[in-house]
């Protein structure tokens, strides 16, 4: 744990750079559907993104909640450090919460209108690949991070399990957001515990009922707990068309179109809610 908390930097760059190229190799290999937009332009928009994403994220909120957790630990504050569960069942028990608060904040983003006029930019990929897991709005990264911190001070979440959970959910939206066709006996056994592509690919459909639904990056149990799961799209996978009606299904929005879209108003406004 020691070495994680010291490298941290260096090892979650490594896994993203590697799940990265590993997913984007087997959208090649073994596509889901055909490709709906240019793979160049998606990539340096989608990178792009992210790139704004990282500098508002270092600038607006330098702490973070790992340094919220260092916070907590060293002021005695938050439920975990009050109530001595020991190591491990506290970071077990803090990678399920941090999973439920992540499924709880979606669901949020697409319920609170001010906040889907934010998460709405995810929505309007034309066609998943492996970089539309990174393609959130600034001010949404800003949001999530705040809510995280909250959570974090509240329940006293352990530093490695940050970590970790980050990890795994940065490598689990890749995946689950690619465009890879897994082999059937294979998909059918990840979907009873991880949310699978075809899982995923549901929640960006443009029908409004499947827009709705699938929530989870991790973990599937909580759609079907909460009852959001959907087990299959009404049309086959190659026909799936993905998008929000308001912005077109023609072009793929630009960087600076993404960017300004939570503070326009465009037709339809309020399609998934």
């Amino acid at each position: 744990m020691e070495f994680l908390i010291a490298n941290e930097q260096n090892i979650r760059l490594s896994v993203f750079l590697s799940l990265l190229l590993i997913f984007a190799s087997l959208e090649f290999i073994s596509p889901l559907a055909k490709r709906r937009a240019a793979r160049l332009s998606q990539w340096l928009t989608n990178i792009s993104i992210t790139v704004i994403n990282t500098f508002a994220i270092r600038f607006i909120l330098p702490i973070v909640a790992v340094g919220v957790s260092s916070y907590a630990a060293e002021h005695n504050y938050g439920l975990f450090n009050l109530i001595n569960l020991g190591v491990w069942p506290t970071f077990i028990l803090s990678l399920i919460l941090l999973d439920v608060l992540i499924y709880g904040q979606h669901v949020m983003m697409h319920n609170v209108p001010f906040l889907w006029r934010l998460h709405r930019m995810h929505h309007t990929e034309l066609g998943l690949d492996v970089t539309s897991a990174v393609r959130f709005h600034p001010l949404e990264i800003v949001v999530s991070m705040l809510i995280k911190m909250a959570f974090v001070l509240i329940m006293g979440i352990p530093i490695a399990a940050i970590i970790v959970f980050e990890i795994i959910l940065n490598g689990l939206a890749l995946f689950n957001h690619s465009n890879i066709k897994l082999p059937r006996p294979l998909e059918h056994l990840m979907r009873t515990l991880f949310i699978t592509p075809e899982i995923h690919w549901i929640h960006h459909s443009e029908i409004v009922n499947e827009t709705n639904s699938n929530y989870g990056f991790n973990l599937v149990i909580w759609d079907k707990i909460f009852g959001t799961y959907l087990d299959k799209p009404t049309l086959p996978y190659k026909d799936l068309r993905q998008g929000l009606s308001e912005f077109g299904f023609d072009k793929p929005l630009s960087v600076f179109e993404l960017i300004i879209s939570p503070f326009k108003n465009y037709p339809e406004e309020g399609k998934s809610k």
